[in-house]
């Protein structure tokens, strides 16, 4: 599906069929000790070679490798982040935050929250607060993903617990092809070739629908 719609929000979107979760059986979803997406998310990554982070309202999901060039291209509105930054139009801490990662990814999520200082979570004396509210916030604008879901391990080798996310930015994950092509062209020419796109593949989709998808 991540190939064939090139978009693939993990929850509904409001476009009937166009999500994760609609084509999952209930027995798959959420069930203990049973494989489902939630654990398929690093082998599709894998698979596919599609961005995978929490692109649409804050929500996850996979949008295709040669779609996303445009999609960073337009939620980025052709900054790199130290440009927005020089505008005023990007945090100072969301600065530091992508520029660690730029140094030390790609990494776990852990590595990066002790790299940017953020230290533990729930924070303390000199460690800054909401690392999960700013590398969504990274996501939705694109210079973080999540390129792989690492599982930890016990003294038996056995896998356990949940996928601990590793975050890199799209140029380090998609390397050379997407720095060539992310300011290729405008903005606004990235956001109507993928609006034609999404039209073209949800013929019975909303316009509304398709807007809130693109953001």
């Amino acid at each position: 599906m991540v190939e064939e719609y090139g978009f693939l929000p993990f929850f509904s979107a409001g476009i009937p069929g166009f999500s994760i979760e609609e084509h999952t059986p209930s027995d798959l979803y959420f069930v203990k000790d049973v494989d489902g997406p939630w654990e398929w998310k690093g082998p599709v990554i894998r698979m596919t070679g599609a961005a995978y982070g929490k692109f649409f309202s804050g929500k996850a999901g996979y949008i295709r490798a040669d779609l996303f060039t445009h999609f960073a291209n337009y939620r980025r509105d052709g900054y790199d982040i130290d440009a927005r930054f020089a505008d005023g139009l990007a945090r100072k801490r969301d600065l530091d935050l992508v520029m660690t990662l730029d140094r030390v990814g790609p990494c776990l999520s852990k590595r990066l929250r002790l790299e940017a200082g953020y230290g533990r979570r729930g924070g303390g004396e000199g460690h800054l607060k909401g690392f999960d509210t700013a590398v969504t916030r990274m996501q939705m604008q694109c210079y973080i993903l999540t390129s792989d879901f690492v599982y930890m391990t016990g003294k038996d080798g056995v896998p356990y617990g949940w996928g601990v996310a590793e975050y890199s930015t799209p140029e380090q994950y998609f390397g050379e092809p997407f720095a060539e092509k992310a300011y290729s062209c405008t903005p606004e020419d990235s956001y109507a070739y993928l609006f034609d796109f999404l039209r073209e593949k949800l013929p019975e989709a909303d316009e509304k629908h398709i807007r809130a998808i693109l953001g």
